[in-house]
């Protein structure tokens, strides 16, 4: 098994940085290719929003491409994404005084601005149809939550046991994982009920489920027919249209450091030149540096 892949950040020809990246991919329950340590433990985050979406679409079947992607995503509060979170929230039904994630830094006042709004419109669909109550809906000790903790697991081929959680950036539970296995529960999203349903409207929405400059966007522009979805520090994840499952993590959760090992991962159909360089640009916009791989 190859070594932690190297990306370096490097300025006028000096090496500024260094980031290490591990990488697992499965098909059929099996390990195909790795680099670095695929037996890594770290959190789901939002990587696991494709899995966390399985609940609502076998709730509620009514609902469209544009509404299940955007309960996937993790986004920009562009106009079409806020959008699409709004219709999700009104379609649960419920309000936007109903979501529990709180405002987020930097963007406009507003629960529906924050990037982890769609997935908590999405949970409020869920819990009313299955007539769960919706207040505190994201604590641990909550029907929904207890779900979902058994649904990543499940995907993953675990035990709720062997799958600690914590607290997610947005309130709800987030779960960890071996890199592996977060890759076989991408490999496995096809086979599980309302997965075909999520990995539909993930592939027909790209621009949902993060929106540009996104990675999981970008790679689902550039392979069409693979779902992704990237998560906090540093992790993407990834599912091709034959099944197989892709997690990619930074050691030390630099987002930066993903684009340059898309490059070339050898699990992809083609090499992706147009992700090799990470231009490092100046406060005026010069480009005076890049991230690469060693």
């Amino acid at each position: 098994m190859a070594g932690a892949i190297v990306v370096e950040v490097r300025r006028g020809g000096v090496v500024e940085s260094r980031h290490r990246v591990h990488y697992a991919a499965v098909r059929g329950g099996e390990l195909v290719a790795a680099a670095g340590d695929p037996a890594l433990v770290t959190f789901f985050r939002s990587a696991a929003k494709p899995i966390q979406a399985l609940p609502l679409v076998r709730a509620r079947p009514d609902l469209d491409d544009r509404l299940v992607a955007i309960a996937c995503a993790s986004h920009h509060a562009n106009p079409d994404q806020v959008e699409a979170a709004r219709d999700l929230l009104a379609a649960a039904p419920a309000t936007e005084d109903d979501l529990e994630c709180g405002d987020q830094e930097g963007r406009p006042p507003g629960r529906i601005y924050h990037n982890c709004s769609g997935k908590h419109a999405g949970m409020l669909a869920t819990c009313r149809a299955l007539g769960w109550p919706i207040e505190g809906y994201r604590l641990p000790d909550h029907p929904l939550q207890r779900a979902l903790h058994e649904q990543v697991a499940a995907a993953a081929g675990l035990d709720t046991q062997d799958v600690p959680t914590a607290v997610d950036g947005c309130g709800v539970l987030t779960f960890a994982l071996p890199l592996e296995r977060m890759a076989c529960a991408f490999a496995r999203l096809a086979e599980l009920d309302g997965g075909p349903r999520v990995l539909e409207a993930m592939r027909a929405w790209p621009e949902l489920v993060g929106g540009e400059p996104s990675l999981d966007t970008r790679l689902m522009r550039a392979l069409p027919g693979w779902a992704a979805k990237g998560g906090a520090e540093g992790l993407l994840c990834a599912v091709s249209p034959d099944g197989l499952g892709l997690a990619v993590k930074v050691e030390d959760g630099n987002q930066r450091a993903i684009s340059p090992v898309l490059a070339r991962l050898p699990v992809f159909p083609r090499e992706l030149r147009e992700f090799a360089r990470v231009p490092v640009l100046n406060s005026v916009g010069e480009d005076v540096g890049e991230v690469a791989r060693a």
